[in-house]
């Protein structure tokens, strides 16, 4: 470490986090004081704490040299995957999820981490087969590299973290120069999934009229034989290519791939989603369908958010938090406490907050000449993008609820502190940008 590091840390990055978390102490104070003016909570003092300690490891991180980090990043993958494994086994149960370890009131959520040590690991694998002669094999490693991990969230089962691997392995392939159609084709996937995942549930809960075409998304015959016509013209279209090496027949196969996929992950969505996880979707199109139950939380959220007006009701003079409306206000829902003090204008100092990050992490991006560093950066921007679209939007009803934290506000230690880390990384990159 030199004095010149210290300097050239990217305190534009880190600052701006360190602002977010400070906003995120101020809310969470605010959501543990009642009506009365009592304060029943104490979790505003353990983020100052897991906010010194997040400070700390993005200091440490940012003056340690991240071209080390490749050669241990597959053993802090492993061990990620290790915690994971050890967390649908034997974790605390908290809020339907199996995501927790710990000892007593001190607890840890591996998965957090899980989305560091992808990061770091994908970003190797990526960097290592730059000049690979075979984008589909670099395409398929890289899915199963972010797959495991999410897989195993999946099982816990914590559907809104499992769904944060999905930009992270987006923007890193893109960033990496893999084939683009290798990109679009996991997104058509993903959004076909869901548009027919959501269909039979907005005939049944919305619409009201059971409509055959629809009925049958959920018929294990219908799917089967679906499936099997898009497998049967892929199969002659992909003999068709290798024998006339057509284009036609390689797109052929690529949409009878997509059709198949996405019809098999939605039929099996309906088997493998808990009720609530069923609900939440079903209130993001309608929240009326059950005002007082699963639509709650999005009602308040959307109330909290309007009644904060252009400035806000002022800092603890909150209505929707302090007389209780809002569940989960400290973590999920921060963002509606917060616009509700300090309104519109305080929405937009967290956009323009979160904005800064994620264009300071695509500047170091752009800059460093090494590609293991540009790749980490295109991940924790990705990621840390994601937390804030759909975390916000959920508040704000225009996405579902899947709790999603929002990052550097929301409590939670764990969150924190890997979110931290990882800027810590980012500036270590900065730092040493035109360095091999």
């Amino acid at each position: 470490m030199q004095i010149r590091d210290l300097i050239e840390i990217d305190f534009a990055l880190i600052l701006s986090a360190l602002v977010l978390t400070a906003f995120g102490v101020l809310f969470i104070y605010s959501s543990g004081v009642t009506s009365a003016g009592l304060v029943v909570s104490t979790e505003y003092l353990r983020q100052i704490v897991w906010g010194l300690i997040g400070l700390a490891a993005a200091l440490l991180l940012a003056l340690a040299d991240y071209q080390k980090i490749p050669r241990i990043s597959l053993y802090l993958y492993l061990g990620a995957l290790a915690l994971l494994v050890y967390t649908c086994l034997f974790g605390r149960l908290v809020n339907g999820a199996r995501a927790w370890i710990g000892i007593g009131t001190v607890g840890v959520q591996p998965s957090e981490f899980a989305k560091i040590t992808t990061i770091l690991f994908l970003g190797r694998y990526l960097a290592d087969t730059k000049r690979s002669a075979s984008q589909f094999n670099r395409f398929a490693i890289s899915c199963l590299i972010v797959f495991a991990p999410m897989g195993l969230v999946l099982i816990q089962p914590d559907f809104g973290t499992s769904l944060v691997f999905i930009p992270i392995l987006l923007v890193m392939t893109f960033a990496a120069g893999v084939a683009i159609r290798y990109v679009i084709f996991l997104i058509a996937v993903i959004a076909i999934t869901g548009f027919l995942m959501a269909l039979p549930l907005w005939q049944t809960y919305i619409n009201r009229r059971p409509m055959d075409a629809l009925s049958a998304l959920l018929s294990f015959r219908f799917n089967a034989a679906a499936i099997s016509v898009f497998l049967v013209i892929g199969i002659v279209a992909f003999l068709g290519y290798r024998k006339f090496k057509r284009r036609y027949f390689y797109w052929i196969l690529y949409g009878a791939a997509i059709g198949a996929l996405s019809l098999g992950a939605a039929f099996l969505s309906h088997k493998v989603l808990k009720d609530y996880q069923i609900m939440r979707l079903i209130v993001f199109m309608n929240p009326n369908v059950d005002p007082r139950g699963a639509g709650w939380n999005i009602i308040q959220s959307i109330t909290a958010i309007g009644s904060g007006g252009l400035f806000g009701k002022g800092f603890l003079q909150g209505t929707q938090s302090h007389y209780r409306f809002l569940p989960q206000q400290s973590t999920d829902f921060i963002f509606s406490i917060y616009t509700e003090e300090w309104g519109f204008a305080g929405g937009i100092l967290v956009f323009a907050l979160f904005l800064t990050i994620i264009l300071r992490l695509v500047r170091i991006m752009k800059k460093t000449i090494d590609p293991f560093g540009a790749y980490l950066c295109a991940g924790l921007a990705g990621m840390l993008a994601f937390h804030f679209l759909i975390n916000v939007g959920m508040t704000m009803g225009i996405m579902p609820i899947t709790g999603i934290p929002l990052t550097f506000m929301s409590y939670g230690g764990s969150s924190l502190i890997s979110a931290m880390a990882g800027l810590g990384i980012a500036s270590s990159v900065h730092i040493r940008r035109y360095r091999r």
